[in-house]
């Protein structure tokens, strides 16, 4: 019989297949949080343009569709930060795990 490699050994080992769980749910998850108001904004401004074409003030220039989609857009940029966040901590501590236990 041949040795198992490392790459068997990870495949085997039940901290990965919990790492691969927790990762692909955790990215789905902040994906349907992103994309889900995006693509609600993108259906109303299509449907209802004259609501987001309103100016926030007499007067002004910023609209209601402008502030919602920076609010959008930095809302992206905060799960993004909360993902990569999660990715170096809890992440990363499982894969040296995993890494150090095939390696024995």
């Amino acid at each position: 019989m041949s040795e198992k490699t490392i790459h068997d050994r990870i495949r085997q080992n039940p901290k990965f297949a919990d790492l691969v769980s927790k990762r692909t749910g955790f990215a789905v998850l902040l994906s349907l949080i992103v994309l889900v108001p995006y693509y609600t904004f993108m259906f109303f401004v299509s449907m209802q343009p004259q609501v987001f074409a309103s100016t926030l003030s007499e007067g002004g220039v910023l609209t209601i569709g402008w502030l919602i989609a920076a609010l959008l857009v930095i809302g992206g940029w905060i799960t993004t930060g909360i993902y990569v966040s999660r990715a170096n901590g809890e992440f990363d501590r499982l894969t040296n795990e995993i890494l150090a236990e095939a390696s024995k």
